[in-house]
């Protein structure tokens, strides 16, 4: 495997207008508009890595039996680069994101992007594709590096020809309106990940096995699906993209722990920090969701909230479950989910100091 990867830049010959670039940044949504180019790589087991390249933002052509359309071996991640008040762009943590895929690389039997290359692509994209950056409010320009096994081969076995893909497209705040408490399903029926399989990694199995589950939520009414463990259906897990964590009546912040079926969110990992530098005692460890339901009826526990790259930190309203619902305190969030909220917010767009050294300046 190379270790001394480098990205050569080819310019896209035919960028989007100034007035079209423009038209998009004023209402961007969420993952629907890409800017000019991406960055690609590709991954031989004869050559390791090579050809890789930042180049015009377009269309991949693949054989009908490229392994992935058929066995899944693919990974992701989500990660952003913000714009600061004095115009310069940073991006959030992105060592724990090259940490991560390198990661689940290994559980999907892919070869490991070496992590100097996975963010010199990202800066790179990020640097040429500056001006698709957008500001105000709680814009970014959101980043989806991604791997698959491209091998047109049908045999079960790790792909022998890899690409690897870095793609931004500018997002706008998650919540238009401002933010929302919103409400949880509990499946009872379905898990996301089992002891052993690949919950930890991000590999798009995992999202697919949790749409049949929100779509159920969706048909009650709710916004967000929880997951418990596989095993005895008793331990909360994560909801289909994001982590959980929960506000006591003694201040104290509780998450599940890591078990080999949770994803390591980056946000997630961040909070551990934020609530300790706000004075909370916080802690890892197995929640019920007996503890949960018996916890918001009681009082015990006083707010719920779910937290991702793409909604950052959401309040949770209430879980519901096919016999019943609990709401969590008024059901409006809580000071101590709006105080890290706006912590977290206030770092990644340069309105407050960076202790943990978490912004990576880009241009």
């Amino acid at each position: 495997m190379s270790s001394d990867l480098q990205f050569t830049v080819e310019p896209n010959t035919q960028p989007a207008s100034d007035d079209q670039r423009a038209s998009t940044l004023e209402n961007p949504g969420f993952g629907q508009n890409f800017s000019d180019h991406m960055a690609i790589a590709s991954w031989t087991k004869d050559k390791g890595w090579h050809d890789a390249r930042i180049t015009a933002f377009g269309p991949l052509e693949l054989s009908p039996a490229t392994s992935v359309f058929h066995y899944a071996q693919t990974i992701f991640e989500g990660m952003k680069a913000y714009r600061h008040p004095d115009d310069s762009i940073h991006m959030f943590r992105p060592e724990a994101n090259a940490a991560r895929f390198a990661k689940s690389a290994r559980r999907l039997a892919l070869p490991e992007l070496p992590e100097a290359a996975f963010l010199e692509s990202v800066k790179a994209l990020v640097e040429l594709d500056q001006a698709w950056v957008p500001s105000g409010g709680e814009t970014s320009l959101y980043l989806r590096p991604f791997m698959f096994g491209s091998d047109p081969f049908l045999g079960v076995r790790p792909s022998a020809q890899v690409t690897y893909c870095a793609i931004a497209s500018p997002a706008g705040s998650y919540f238009s309106g401002g933010v929302k408490p919103v409400r949880i399903w509990l499946s009872e029926e379905y898990t996301r990940a089992a002891p052993g399989g690949t919950g930890a990694a991000k590999t798009g199995g995992n999202y697919a096995a949790s749409l049949l589950a929100q779509a159920e939520a969706i048909e009650n009414g709710c916004d967000q699906v929880a997951f418990l463990d596989a095993i005895e259906k008793k331990w909360v897990e994560e909801l289909g993209g994001m982590n959980l964590y929960f506000v006591l009546d003694d201040n104290s912040v509780v998450t599940p722990e890591l078990s080999g079926t949770i994803l390591e969110g980056v946000t997630r990992d961040s909070i551990l920090k934020l609530v300790t530098d706000l004075g909370h005692s916080v802690a890892e460890r197995k929640i019920s969701v007996d503890e949960w339901r018996d916890g918001a009826a009681s009082g015990k526990i006083r707010e719920v909230f779910a937290c991702g790259t793409a909604a950052v930190i959401t309040p949770v309203a209430s879980l519901k479950w096919k016999d019943g619902e609990v709401q969590v305190a008024d059901g409006n969030g809580g000071p101590v989910t709006a105080a890290v909220r706006s912590a977290l917010l206030d770092v990644q767009y340069g309105r407050a100091a960076d202790p943990h050294n978490w912004m990576t300046k880009v241009c």
